[in-house]
Protein backbone atom coordinates (compact mmCIF):
# COMPACT_ATOMS: atom_id res chain seq x y z
CA UNK A 1 0.00 0.00 0.00
CA UNK A 2 1.13 3.62 -0.76
CA UNK A 3 2.08 5.39 2.35
CA UNK A 4 0.32 9.15 2.45
CA UNK A 5 3.42 11.60 2.19
CA UNK A 6 2.75 14.27 4.58
CA UNK A 7 4.08 17.86 6.10
CA UNK A 8 3.01 19.23 9.41
CA UNK A 9 2.29 22.65 10.08
CA UNK A 10 3.41 23.03 14.15
CA UNK A 11 5.59 21.32 16.61
CA UNK A 12 4.75 22.71 19.72
CA UNK A 13 3.42 20.67 22.96
CA UNK A 14 0.20 19.02 20.36
CA UNK A 15 2.33 18.90 17.33
CA UNK A 16 4.65 16.71 19.00
CA UNK A 17 2.28 14.51 19.84
CA UNK A 18 1.03 13.87 16.30
CA UNK A 19 4.42 14.04 14.86
CA UNK A 20 4.99 11.05 17.20
CA UNK A 21 1.55 9.49 16.10
CA UNK A 22 2.43 9.65 12.67
CA UNK A 23 5.94 8.53 12.41
CA UNK A 24 4.66 5.21 14.43
CA UNK A 25 1.87 4.88 11.93
CA UNK A 26 2.77 2.61 9.01
CA UNK A 27 0.29 4.11 6.42
CA UNK A 28 1.67 7.94 6.88
CA UNK A 29 5.30 8.93 5.80
CA UNK A 30 6.05 12.16 7.64
CA UNK A 31 8.07 13.90 5.42
CA UNK A 32 8.87 17.64 7.10
CA UNK A 33 7.76 19.45 9.87
CA UNK A 34 6.93 23.28 9.90
CA UNK A 35 7.79 24.91 12.89
CA UNK A 36 7.46 28.71 14.02
CA UNK A 37 9.90 29.29 16.46
CA UNK A 38 13.14 31.00 15.18
CA UNK A 39 15.49 28.28 17.03
CA UNK A 40 15.87 25.03 15.59
CA UNK A 41 18.17 22.67 18.48
CA UNK A 42 16.90 19.29 15.81
CA UNK A 43 17.67 18.85 12.77
CA UNK A 44 14.90 15.96 12.17
CA UNK A 45 11.00 15.19 14.20
CA UNK A 46 12.39 12.07 14.85
CA UNK A 47 14.94 12.89 17.24
CA UNK A 48 12.68 14.78 19.65
CA UNK A 49 11.64 11.16 20.30
CA UNK A 50 15.10 9.15 20.35
CA UNK A 51 14.53 7.40 16.97
CA UNK A 52 17.13 5.20 15.36
CA UNK A 53 16.61 6.81 11.85
CA UNK A 54 16.53 10.48 10.99
CA UNK A 55 12.83 11.42 9.89
CA UNK A 56 10.84 14.19 8.80
CA UNK A 57 13.17 17.02 8.64
CA UNK A 58 12.61 20.21 10.81
CA UNK A 59 12.08 23.98 8.48
CA UNK A 60 10.90 27.29 10.21
CA UNK A 61 8.61 29.67 8.80
CA UNK A 62 11.12 31.95 7.12
CA UNK A 63 12.63 28.70 5.59
CA UNK A 64 9.73 28.88 3.79
CA UNK A 65 9.53 30.30 -0.14
CA UNK A 66 7.49 29.83 -3.00
CA UNK A 67 9.66 26.93 -4.29
CA UNK A 68 9.51 25.11 -1.03
CA UNK A 69 6.45 23.12 -1.43
CA UNK A 70 7.34 22.18 -5.34
CA UNK A 71 10.84 20.90 -3.87
CA UNK A 72 9.50 18.90 -0.63
CA UNK A 73 6.13 17.05 -2.40
CA UNK A 74 3.26 15.79 0.00
CA UNK A 75 -0.22 14.67 -0.51
CA UNK A 76 -1.60 16.20 2.87
CA UNK A 77 -0.50 18.71 5.08
CA UNK A 78 -1.99 18.47 8.74
CA UNK A 79 -1.85 21.76 10.51
CA UNK A 80 -1.77 22.12 14.49
CA UNK A 81 0.55 25.38 14.36
CA UNK A 82 -1.85 28.73 15.32
CA UNK A 83 -4.35 31.46 13.93
CA UNK A 84 -2.43 32.30 11.24
CA UNK A 85 -0.63 28.84 10.02
CA UNK A 86 -2.86 28.72 7.23
CA UNK A 87 -1.02 31.37 5.18
CA UNK A 88 2.00 29.33 4.71
CA UNK A 89 0.49 26.60 3.04
CA UNK A 90 -1.65 28.50 0.17
CA UNK A 91 0.78 27.90 -2.38
CA UNK A 92 0.22 23.97 -1.94
CA UNK A 93 -3.45 24.14 -1.37
CA UNK A 94 -3.60 25.61 -4.81
CA UNK A 95 -1.37 22.93 -6.12
CA UNK A 96 -4.08 20.58 -4.62
CA UNK A 97 -2.70 18.97 -1.36
CA UNK A 98 -5.08 18.07 0.98
CA UNK A 99 -5.73 19.66 3.97
CA UNK A 100 -6.49 19.00 8.09
CA UNK A 101 -6.44 21.65 9.78
CA UNK A 102 -7.21 21.63 13.67
CA UNK A 103 -6.87 25.18 14.78
CA UNK A 104 -9.34 25.99 17.71
CA UNK A 105 -9.80 29.56 17.06
CA UNK A 106 -9.75 30.73 13.83
CA UNK A 107 -11.33 33.68 13.06
CA UNK A 108 -13.40 34.84 10.41
CA UNK A 109 -11.06 35.85 7.45
CA UNK A 110 -9.12 32.60 8.42
CA UNK A 111 -12.05 30.50 8.01
CA UNK A 112 -13.12 32.02 4.71
CA UNK A 113 -9.25 31.48 3.33
CA UNK A 114 -9.63 27.57 3.93
CA UNK A 115 -13.38 27.70 2.72
CA UNK A 116 -10.96 29.41 -0.49
CA UNK A 117 -8.41 26.14 -0.22
CA UNK A 118 -11.22 23.96 -0.51
CA UNK A 119 -12.08 24.83 -4.06
CA UNK A 120 -8.77 23.27 -5.47
CA UNK A 121 -8.65 20.30 -2.90
CA UNK A 122 -10.17 19.13 -0.52
CA UNK A 123 -10.31 20.15 3.13
CA UNK A 124 -11.34 19.51 6.45
CA UNK A 125 -11.49 21.83 9.62
CA UNK A 126 -11.93 20.49 13.10
CA UNK A 127 -11.61 22.67 16.14
CA UNK A 128 -11.03 19.65 18.66
CA UNK A 129 -10.25 16.97 16.17
CA UNK A 130 -10.38 14.22 18.98
CA UNK A 131 -12.47 11.01 17.70
CA UNK A 132 -14.25 10.94 21.11
CA UNK A 133 -15.66 14.84 21.52
CA UNK A 134 -16.93 14.88 17.67
CA UNK A 135 -18.81 11.39 18.53
CA UNK A 136 -20.07 13.21 21.80
CA UNK A 137 -21.36 15.85 19.68
CA UNK A 138 -23.14 13.88 17.06
CA UNK A 139 -24.30 11.87 20.27
CA UNK A 140 -25.47 14.88 21.92
CA UNK A 141 -27.54 16.36 18.39
CA UNK A 142 -29.40 12.92 18.33
CA UNK A 143 -30.41 12.40 22.00
CA UNK A 144 -31.75 16.03 22.26
CA UNK A 145 -33.75 15.13 18.45
CA UNK A 146 -35.01 11.83 20.64
CA UNK A 147 -35.84 13.86 24.00
CA UNK A 148 -36.36 17.55 22.70
CA UNK A 149 -37.85 18.17 26.17
CA UNK A 150 -34.82 17.29 28.45
CA UNK A 151 -32.71 19.99 30.55
CA UNK A 152 -29.54 20.29 29.10
CA UNK A 153 -26.27 21.30 30.78
CA UNK A 154 -22.52 21.34 29.75
CA UNK A 155 -19.96 20.67 32.38
CA UNK A 156 -16.34 21.15 31.21
CA UNK A 157 -13.23 20.53 33.15
CA UNK A 158 -9.24 21.52 32.62
CA UNK A 159 -6.66 22.57 34.11
CA UNK A 160 -6.77 25.14 36.62
CA UNK A 161 -4.36 27.55 34.24
CA UNK A 162 -6.63 27.68 31.57
CA UNK A 163 -8.65 30.95 31.50
CA UNK A 164 -11.35 30.96 28.92
CA UNK A 165 -14.29 28.80 28.01
CA UNK A 166 -13.48 25.65 26.36
CA UNK A 167 -14.34 26.34 22.40
CA UNK A 168 -15.55 22.77 22.14
CA UNK A 169 -17.47 23.21 25.03
CA UNK A 170 -19.27 26.54 23.34
CA UNK A 171 -19.52 24.25 20.23
CA UNK A 172 -21.64 21.31 21.66
CA UNK A 173 -23.55 24.72 23.14
CA UNK A 174 -24.07 25.66 19.77
CA UNK A 175 -24.97 22.56 18.31
CA UNK A 176 -27.72 22.20 20.75
CA UNK A 177 -28.84 25.80 20.61
CA UNK A 178 -28.24 26.59 23.95
CA UNK A 179 -27.85 29.83 25.48
CA UNK A 180 -23.99 29.38 26.37
CA UNK A 181 -23.43 31.61 29.55
CA UNK A 182 -26.72 29.74 31.02
CA UNK A 183 -25.69 26.17 30.47
CA UNK A 184 -21.94 26.02 30.02
CA UNK A 185 -20.32 25.21 33.24
CA UNK A 186 -16.39 25.26 33.66
CA UNK A 187 -14.23 23.78 36.04
CA UNK A 188 -10.78 24.59 37.13
CA UNK A 189 -8.52 22.19 39.15
CA UNK A 190 -5.49 20.27 39.29
CA UNK A 191 -4.02 18.95 36.08
CA UNK A 192 -6.81 17.60 33.95
CA UNK A 193 -6.43 17.47 30.08
CA UNK A 194 -9.64 17.91 29.49
CA UNK A 195 -13.17 16.53 30.17
CA UNK A 196 -16.30 17.65 28.49
CA UNK A 197 -20.00 16.39 29.99
CA UNK A 198 -23.12 16.55 28.88
CA UNK A 199 -26.57 16.31 31.28
CA UNK A 200 -29.66 15.50 29.74
CA UNK A 201 -32.11 15.59 32.43
CA UNK A 202 -35.43 13.92 32.45
CA UNK A 203 -38.74 13.22 34.27
CA UNK A 204 -37.45 9.44 35.35
CA UNK A 205 -33.73 9.26 34.65
CA UNK A 206 -30.86 11.14 33.89
CA UNK A 207 -28.70 10.46 30.81
CA UNK A 208 -24.75 11.68 30.80
CA UNK A 209 -22.61 11.77 27.80
CA UNK A 210 -19.00 12.20 28.72
CA UNK A 211 -15.22 12.54 27.04
CA UNK A 212 -12.23 12.56 28.71
CA UNK A 213 -8.44 13.31 27.37
CA UNK A 214 -5.95 11.27 28.87
CA UNK A 215 -3.61 12.35 26.48
CA UNK A 216 -2.87 15.05 23.52
CA UNK A 217 -1.86 11.90 21.37
CA UNK A 218 -5.82 11.32 21.56
CA UNK A 219 -5.02 14.71 18.72
CA UNK A 220 -2.54 12.87 16.90
CA UNK A 221 -5.39 9.68 16.25
CA UNK A 222 -7.97 11.93 15.21
CA UNK A 223 -5.63 13.64 12.69
CA UNK A 224 -4.73 10.33 11.31
CA UNK A 225 -8.46 9.18 10.64
CA UNK A 226 -9.15 12.45 9.28
CA UNK A 227 -6.73 12.38 7.18
CA UNK A 228 -7.25 8.99 5.93
CA UNK A 229 -11.24 9.86 5.73
CA UNK A 230 -10.41 12.73 3.23
CA UNK A 231 -8.16 11.09 1.05
CA UNK A 232 -10.35 9.83 -1.43
CA UNK A 233 -13.02 13.20 -1.08
CA UNK A 234 -13.30 15.31 -4.41
CA UNK A 235 -11.93 18.96 -3.56
CA UNK A 236 -14.59 20.69 -0.85
CA UNK A 237 -15.08 21.92 2.44
CA UNK A 238 -15.90 18.74 5.10
CA UNK A 239 -15.97 18.73 9.00
CA UNK A 240 -15.04 15.86 11.56
CA UNK A 241 -18.64 14.92 12.03
CA UNK A 242 -18.95 14.36 8.16
CA UNK A 243 -16.42 11.77 8.86
CA UNK A 244 -17.52 9.85 11.50
CA UNK A 245 -21.31 10.17 10.03
CA UNK A 246 -20.13 8.70 7.12
CA UNK A 247 -18.49 5.98 8.55
CA UNK A 248 -21.66 5.33 10.57
CA UNK A 249 -23.66 4.89 7.52
CA UNK A 250 -21.26 2.90 6.30
CA UNK A 251 -21.00 0.44 8.85
CA UNK A 252 -24.93 0.23 9.68
CA UNK A 253 -26.77 -2.99 9.15
CA UNK A 254 -28.82 -2.53 6.25
CA UNK A 255 -32.31 -4.63 5.38
CA UNK A 256 -32.86 -6.04 8.69
CA UNK A 257 -33.80 -5.35 12.26
CA UNK A 258 -30.90 -4.66 14.52
CA UNK A 259 -32.76 -4.94 17.44
CA UNK A 260 -34.53 -8.29 17.02
CA UNK A 261 -32.32 -11.19 18.57
CA UNK A 262 -30.88 -13.55 16.54
CA UNK A 263 -32.98 -17.29 15.75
Amino acid sequence: MKKIRTGLFGFGKAGKFVASELLENELFDLAWVVKRSQMRRIQYASQAFHLDEDRAAIYREQDLSPEFFAKNEVDLIIDFSGVNGYKGYAPAAAQGVKIVSAISSYSGKALAALRAYSAKTAVLYSPNITLGINFLMIASVLLQKIAPHADIEIIEEHFREKEDTSGTALKIAKALGLDTEKRVNSIRVGGIVGKHEVIFGLKNQTIRLVHESISKAAFGQGAIFAAKWLMDKPNGFYTMEEAIIGLIRENMPVGRDVSSKSK
